[in-house]
């Protein structure tokens, strides 16, 4: 007997409309599952179908049948509160009974889509469709991922990062950066000049590293990760010499740079260079950059 109340007794489909057009985004699940999502913008439609077939040809009693359009903050030390900044409803079906399969219409007109989706160590911001088939004994749902992402406009003031390392009468290093601010896509472009090198320097690397910030004191969470590093010298540099740099983001799983998204989490981004001597002694240099969304060609 108890089989029965758990199975459903519907089967719930969403189809998006246009979604075979639409960009795709792979959303990572648990146990190294993927699963694709339609990529959508601020303001864009979310227009769809929603079928129930009802199992075993039996008439169904329900109180109703709705859709959702959701946005939610789910944090992973909060795991039983999901905070949703976004919630659109429509009822599909008035209370009744169901005999056969049925398919209904919906659509939420130009969404505002305040923020883009992100899935993150701590934190993942969702949009989803939900569909609630209502009933007495329990309700059915059934949920859609989608994927938003966010164009920004590019920064009107876009500055070049000048920075120096030294250690008094050892080393003295200048580095700049071509500009502050990079799209998803762009080129780090950068040097570095040895004005003063009385120590051994055995290599130099630099690194990009990802700070996801979440929650807010006390029960705040910090989590960084390197997303790529790599060497730009290998041996001992003289005074006077130039090591130029070129890195190009677009190989590399970035985001744009987020803060204070709903006053839930942060998301930024530095620019690491770590020179190490033949003691094996670091010095490092840490800049934030800010990385941003534009529309693709």
């Amino acid at each position: 007997m108890a089989a029965y109340f758990f199975a459903s007794p519907v089967d719930v489909d969403i189809k998006l409309e246009g979604e075979e057009e639409r960009k795709k985004f792979d959303l990572k699940l648990e146990k190294e599952k993927a699963v694709s999502c339609p990529i959508y913008y601020d303001g864009d439609n979310v227009a769809g179908q929603v079928t129930v077939r009802v199992r075993d040809g039996k008439k169904l009693a329900h109180e109703g049948v709705k859709v959702e359009f959701v946005g939610s903050i789910e944090l992973f030390y909060d795991r039983g509160h999901h905070h949703e900044f976004l919630s659109l409803s429509q009822e599909l079906a008035a209370p009744g009974e169901m005999r056969s399969a049925q398919t209904f219409d919906f659509l939420f007109k130009n969404v505002e889509k305040q923020y883009e989706s992100y899935q993150g160590i701590n934190v993942k911001l969702r949009y989803f469709i939900r569909v609630t088939l209502s009933r007495r004994i329990a309700d059915v749902t059934k949920e859609r991922e989608l994927w938003v992402h966010s164009y920004r406009m590019p920064p009107d003031s876009n500055n070049s990062i000048k920075m120096e390392v030294g250690i008094e009468d050892c080393l003295h290093i200048e580095f700049e950066y071509n500009k502050s601010k990079y799209h998803l896509k762009d080129v780090i472009v950068g040097k570095i000049y040895f004005l003063l090198v009385r120590i051994k320097i055995k290599h130099m690397e630099l690194s990009i590293i990802r700070r996801e910030t979440t929650g807010a004191p006390p029960n705040q969470y910090n989590e960084s990760e390197t997303i790529t590093k790599f060497e730009i010298m290998d041996g001992a540099p003289i005074r006077g010499e130039t090591i130029p740099i070129r890195l190009f983001l677009g190989g590399f799983d970035l985001t744009p740079t987020f803060r204070e998204v709903n006053k839930k989490f942060s998301v930024r981004y530095y620019l690491n260079l770590v020179l190490i001597d033949e003691e094996n002694r670091r010095y490092f240099k840490q800049q934030e950059i800010t990385i941003f969304r534009i529309p693709e060609n």
